[in-house]
C-alpha cells in the first residue's frame, strides 16, 4: 500500500495480490464482507477466495497452515495485537472499509420483553445504547463470536434481540427494530513472515 507518514490508502491503489484471504465467519460477518471488498481489489480472478473461520485465531492457523495466504482481522478485534505480536506473521498493510449497516435486530413475530437479553459481538456494544429503541433495556448481553452469530441466536430466539449487521440480519431472516448505521472501520492484513505478499 502507498503510505504517507501516519495515512493509510483507502482506495487499495496498490499492493499484491493475493491468492486466498481467511477471515472472521460465519457468511455475512462484516470480516467477510471486508474480505471480499480486498479480495475485489487484490484477488487473483475467479470466484472469490475467501474461506470463513469460527474465530480470527483459526483463520491466523489456516495461514500458518498455508491454506490460505493472507488474514483480514478487524482492528477493532480486542486480541488484534496477537496478529502485531506473533513473530511468524507479517503485517502486510490496512485498509478502511465500512461495515454493513449495523441495527438492533428480531425475529418475526418474537415478542419482545421490556427489558430484553441481546445477542452481540462483544467489538460492537457501545452500539447497544445508541440503537436499542427507548422502549427497551438491557436485561442481559449474550456475547458471540461474530455479529452473524448474534443474528443465528436471535434468529433461534436464544435471545430476544441481536445487535448486528445487514447482511447478518438477512441472513438468518431477522428484521430492524431500531435505526441503523454504517462503521467506518479500519482492517489489517497480514501474510506469512518471509513471504513477498
Amino acid at each position: 500500500m502507498v503510505q504517507v507518514a501516519g495515512w493509510i490508502d483507502i482506495a487499495l491503489t496498490s499492493g499484491p495480490s493475493m491468492e486466498t484471504i481467511g477471515t472472521l465467519g460465519p457468511a455475512g460477518t462484516s470480516s467477510e464482507q471486508a474480505a471480499l471488498y480486498l479480495w475485489a481489489d487484490r484477488g487473483r480472478g475467479g470466484p472469490p477466495g475467501v474461506g470463513l473461520y469460527d474465530t480470527y485465531e483459526e483463520a491466523g492457523r489456516a495461514l500458518r497452515e498455508g491454506a490460505v495466504s493472507h488474514v483480514v482481522i478487524a482492528n477493532a478485534y480486542a486480541s488484534v495485537n496477537s496478529f502485531y505480536m506473533d513473530p511468524s506473521l507479517r503485517f502486510a498493510g490496512a485498509f478502511l472499509f465500512d461495515t454493513p449497516d449495523y441495527g438492533i435486530a428480531v425475529s418475526p413475530g418474537h415478542r419482545i420483553p421490556a427489558v430484553a437479553r441481546i445477542a452481540t459481538h462483544p467489538a460492537p456494544v457501545p452500539l447497544v445504547e445508541e440503537l436499542l429503541p427507548r422502549e427497551y433495556s438491557v436485561a442481559e448481553i449474550c456475547y458471540a463470536t461474530s455479529t452473524s452469530a448474534a443474528a443465528r441466536q436471535a434468529g433461534r430466539r436464544e435471545t430476544d434481540l441481536a445487535l448486528t449487521t445487514r447482511t447478518a440480519a438477512k441472513a438468518h431472516a431477522l428484521e430492524f427494530i431500531s435505526r441503523t448505521r454504517p462503521i467506518r472501520m479500519l482492517w489489517s492484513v497480514f501474510t506469512l513472515a518471509g513471504t513477498d505478499s
